[in-house]
């Protein structure tokens, strides 16, 4: 591919791809055969689903994932034919397969994350070196989803150096030791849950005053510039320097929780690409990330339901200490 592939504003890293899989079953019990109804087929992986967000928000972003085996090529036909701009590391192992099962009678879903294949130091290595090559450097580079086995801790650390010696900007998406690693290393855009926020303090952050509090430690102790905090049903927290907002969740009859992660962190990059400001990135983060919830099995948010909702996202400023 030559270097005008890489003329892109945002460029989108999934360590991790895989090929996500989602149905339906009326009750999940064990040892009985579980009849199933049809199965959805998705190119999946925290990155992937953000870069399908961009691109169906009308943004223009390069994909960069690890490829192997035929489920590899599978992933890379997916990718190819939502449109896609990608450039694949070719790998030794497989690429990984996750699957979703709705079960009808409790509306429970259960989700099913594989590990994902081991890379060689090569293959990981490669990752790097083909993100030092792009030129033009991308201004906002987004790393999102897990490590494979292989991969060392500090790799996104290594790439958040990277990237700000670049002069570009990392919203980073993952949860544990990398992040805990990368938070170290310092990047520009955090987009923890709460679970990884309180998994980052060693504490349980039991209200709102406390999980507040520890996205403003994190910015003042220069580990992200801005954190943006995702609550589930609790909605959303935004913490800088400089401001800080909060707003609920929007009321919607939820179809799945699959991607409304990734789904956020794609409108909310889509935004500042365009250079909305901060706040208002905030609100099509929100609105993405619930128009998700509204969609079945892998589908992630649509653009008319992102449309929709944006308007009704109204953030509130919180007090300073």
């Amino acid at each position: 591919m030559s270097t005008t592939a890489t003329a892109h504003p945002i460029l989108c890293l999934t360590m991790n791809p895989s090929v996500d899989l989602a149905t339906d079953t009326e009750q999940v019990v064990p040892t009985h055969k579980l009849r199933c109804g049809p199965t959805l087929h998705d190119a999946g992986g925290g990155g992937v689903n953000v870069a399908r967000v961009l691109t169906r928000l009308g943004g223009r972003c390069l994909s960069l994932c690890p490829q192997g085996g035929p489920t590899g090529h599978w992933l890379e036909q997916r990718m190819r034919a939502e449109g896609l701009d990608v450039r694949f590391l070719a790998i030794g192992e497989e690429t990984r397969v996750s699957f979703t099962v709705h079960e009808t009678r409790s509306g429970s879903e259960f989700r099913f994350v594989m590990p994902g294949p081991t890379l060689t130091e090569p293959e990981w290595l490669a990752a790097l070196s083909m993100v030092d090559t792009l030129d033009p450097f991308p201004a906002w580079v987004v790393a999102s989803g897990s490590l494979p086995p292989g991969v060392p801790v500090d790799f996104y650390a290594q790439l958040a150096r990277r990237v700000r010696a670049r002069g570009g900007r990392l919203v980073l998406d993952t949860s544990g030791a990398p992040l805990k690693a990368a938070l170290e290393a310092g990047v520009y855009m955090v987009k923890p849950n709460l679970r990884e926020l309180s998994d980052l303090c060693g504490r349980p952050l039991e209200d709102a005053s406390a999980w507040h509090a520890a996205a403003r430690v994190l910015v003042q102790q220069g580990k992200a510039e801005v954190v943006a905090l995702t609550l589930g049903h609790l909605g959303a927290t935004l913490m800088t320097a400089d401001e800080a907002w909060t707003t609920p969740a929007l009321p919607v009859t939820v179809s799945s929780a699959v991607g409304a992660g990734d789904s956020f962190v794609g409108g909310m990059v889509w935004a500042l690409q365009q250079g909305k400001a901060l706040k208002e990135a905030f609100t099509w983060g929100v609105a993405s990330g619930t128009a998700a919830l509204v969609s079945v099995g892998t589908g992630l948010c649509q653009p008319a339901d992102v449309m929709r909702l944006q308007p009704q996202v109204r953030p509130t400023a919180l007090a300073a200490d």
